[in-house]
């Protein structure tokens, strides 16, 4: 007769894989769907919009092409689009990282007046909601003429992004140990060239896991892009260009999911390319305080 622990074994042993089971069915069946209506004909949706599979005959990439065909050629744009994302995204992480490394660095490593609230006034920052800075930074911006400018989007979005970069980097950095920085400061190595040579390479995966997590922000925002961008349909990102498809009356449903895929897609590839740095990143620290 089996005890009572390996009762418990076994039960607990089932319902992991049911939960497993269940999140993965709610997690991957809406992009499934998604991805199973961006290549299936209008007609054929609208004869059985219940169908879990798409047929050889049915098969069709033309909402693709009609995507990422230009205005001009009778497309919705999205392949300038994406450039347009793409460069607002890196920009922003880039000057995210540049601006988060040094001010998580001097928090945990130089002593202040004030250093601990200075900490906590970063992550204060982040909780201000964005619908209370839109208007400043739009009257701002378009006072000194970077409203309706890719490198000004990016810019406001380094508002967002620094204060929450700094203090995941911060938490990276009090695990590395004080000694291997006072061993390369013995070998007559400057502060500068200890944090380039020793601390950035230690760091690798936090700076991984801030950047993909900065790129995230900037390539899914919408309310920024919308109030900065709008006038300009040359410059907008691929969130503006999904909810024009959106409040398109006659723009087909089909038409509609290639795109939330087209969105969708190249954050996926990335997480997935820098998974393991990615994880290493976000649990970095949690050992310690």
């Amino acid at each position: 007769m089996a005890s009572r622990a390996q009762i418990e074994d076994r039960t607990f042993g089932v319902l992991r894989w049911v939960v497993i089971a269940g999140l993965a069915v709610i997690t991957i069946f809406p992009f499934y769907y998604m991805l199973l209506l961006s290549v299936k004909p209008i007609d054929q949706l609208l004869l059985d919009p219940g169908k879990l599979w798409v047929g050889t005959s049915e098969f069709t990439l033309d909402t693709y092409r009609t995507v990422l065909k230009s205005v001009d050629d009778g497309g919705q744009g999205f392949l300038r689009m994406l450039g347009n994302s793409a460069l607002v995204a890196l920009g922003s992480m880039l000057l995210t990282l540049l601006v988060s490394v040094p001010g998580a660095y001097a928090i945990t490593r130089l002593r202040f007046l004030g250093g601990r609230q200075v900490s906590a006034l970063f992550l204060a920052v982040y909780l201000f909601p964005a619908t209370l800075l839109a208007v400043p930074l739009f009257v701002v911006f378009a006072r000194i003429g970077l409203q309706g400018s890719l490198f000004g989007l990016a810019i406001v979005y380094i508002a967002q992004t620094v204060p929450v970069s700094i203090y995941m980097l911060k938490n990276y950095f009090i695990t590395i140990p004080e000694s291997i920085e006072e061993a390369a400061a013995l070998d007559g190595a400057s502060r500068l060239q200890t944090v380039r040579k020793v601390v950035l390479p230690l760091a690798a995966p936090s700076l991984m896991a801030t950047g993909l997590y900065v790129f995230m922000i900037a390539w899914n925002e919408f309310l920024f892009a919308l109030l900065f961008l709008a006038a300009d349909p040359d410059k907008w990102t691929v969130s503006l260009g999904l909810q024009q498809l959106a409040n398109g009356i006659e723009v087909p449903k089909t038409v509609l999911m290639a795109g939330s895929v087209v969105l969708t897609i190249p954050v996926v590839l990335l997480f997935y390319a820098a998974e393991r740095l990615l994880t290493e990143g976000l649990t970095s620290g949690a050992d310690k305080s």
